[in-house]
């Protein structure tokens, strides 16, 4: 039995199901909708925007039913033009309050229709559930405002001052894109605040909402997955000063280590004989790789050549790993007034409040255990993004 949310805002709880419109969401089954939302109290509801990957409405809409949703988008988007020129916001009020109904069981008629097609036609993904916290997770950090304070901005710089344009002209939401890389890694859509990119010069203007930032990472991730996926230890100390000291015997400084592993780790014709002795990469590809095809620990099938295959592989997995970790840390701060702010590729930075404090063991605790053991972890703290401190 299939249903949509009329609206997206937790005070907008009016549902769409067999034809009806019901104001109470508690008043039917929440079988089947189209997409996952925090104002749904099931658990068990199925979505087909996952089982979609990411293409929307309009791409999986059949044939017979285009011509039909097309014309009733052309008409939501007339009314939403309507309500702009009125001045009237629809963060204020609930869309189904101001549209006739005859509309409205036209277009949600319509997206059950397309809803139930893609279900019929359609594989459940093999990482569906983590898709679903994925998805729930970003539209969570979307609506939460950024804090923006360009006076902390070192006006002196050049590259403070040919970029400003980037923070000042921006969103102060950021709309994060899980379906804009092959290996899952978050990108960020058009109109997001563009803190994937972000010069380092212009980081200090993100303030927290709350007394300060929080920020983890994993001591170099993707080095750590790659041991993990050979079934090797995790090493608890730096893992570069460990290669060093390790794989190189000594003879060459942690910078220079670092840099020799990942110039040999991501391209597939380096040939380093210690690193190839310790790193295995060919039996990686014998593990994960099938002609075209990188299968992921996480469930993910990514097609692409052998020469790009234990990159993605590894990539992938880092990310996925990661996000799994943040999923636990964003359920410890549940009804806390902290919170996840914003994840930039292996790090995650909290808006942190004081009086959570009695919660930073357990946060650290649960971010540092993975499904391939215990990852050495970065704490750093700091009153702005750009300003942040690493806790020993």
């Amino acid at each position: 039995m299939t249903f949509q949310l009329m609206d997206t805002k937790h005070e907008c709880i009016a549902v769409f199901k067999d034809g009806k419109i019901y104001s109470d969401i508690n008043a039917v089954e929440l079988d089947r909708t189209w997409s996952p939302s925090a104002n749904l109290p099931s658990t068990q509801t199925q979505y087909a925007s996952i089982y979609a990957m990411g293409k929307g409405l309009d791409k999986v809409c059949p044939e017979d039913v285009k011509d039909r949703w097309q014309k009733c988008c052309a008409k939501a988007s007339a009314f939403i033009k309507s309500f702009y020129n009125a001045k009237i916001s629809l963060d204020e009020v609930c869309f189904y309050d101001l549209v006739p109904e005859k509309f409205l069981l036209d277009y949600y008629g319509i997206k059950n229709e397309i809803t139930n097609y893609v279900f019929e036609n359609f594989e459940r993904p093999k990482n569906y559930d983590f898709l679903v916290d994925l998805h729930l997770l970003t539209q969570k950090i979307k609506k939460q405002p950024l804090s923006i304070n360009i006076k902390n901005l070192d006006f002196s710089n050049s590259k403070v001052r040919n970029s400003l344009s980037k923070v000042k002209d921006a969103s102060k939401h950021i709309d994060y894109n899980m379906w804009g890389t092959v290996t899952g890694r978050l990108a960020t859509n058009p109109s997001s605040f563009p803190i994937l990119t972000l010069n380092k010069e212009l980081r200090s203007c993100i303030e927290p909402n709350n007394d300060c930032f929080v920020e983890l990472d994993f001591n170099s991730a993707e080095l750590r997955v790659l041991l993990a996926l050979l079934g090797q230890e995790q090493p608890k100390e730096d893992i570069h000063s460990w290669v060093s000291q390790n794989v190189f015997m000594g003879k060459h400084t942690r910078a220079e280590s670092k840099v020799k592993t990942f110039a040999w780790l991501y391209n597939p014709k380096a040939r380093n004989k210690k690193l190839n002795e310790k790193f295995d990469r060919d039996s990686l590809l014998e593990k994960h790789y099938d002609v075209e095809t990188v299968s992921t620990p996480f469930g993910r099938s990514i097609s692409c050549d052998k020469t790009k295959a234990v990159n993605y592989l590894i990539q992938s997995t880092t990310s996925d790993l990661f996000l799994t970790n943040v999923f636990k840390v964003d359920t410890i701060l549940k009804n806390r007034k902290s919170y996840v702010a914003f994840c930039i590729h292996d790090s995650l930075v909290l808006d942190f409040s004081k009086e959570d404090k009695d919660l930073l063991d357990s946060i650290i605790k649960e971010f540092s255990t993975t499904k391939f053991g215990e990852f050495r972890s970065n704490l750093s703290l700091g009153k702005n993004f750009g300003d942040m401190r690493e806790i020993k």
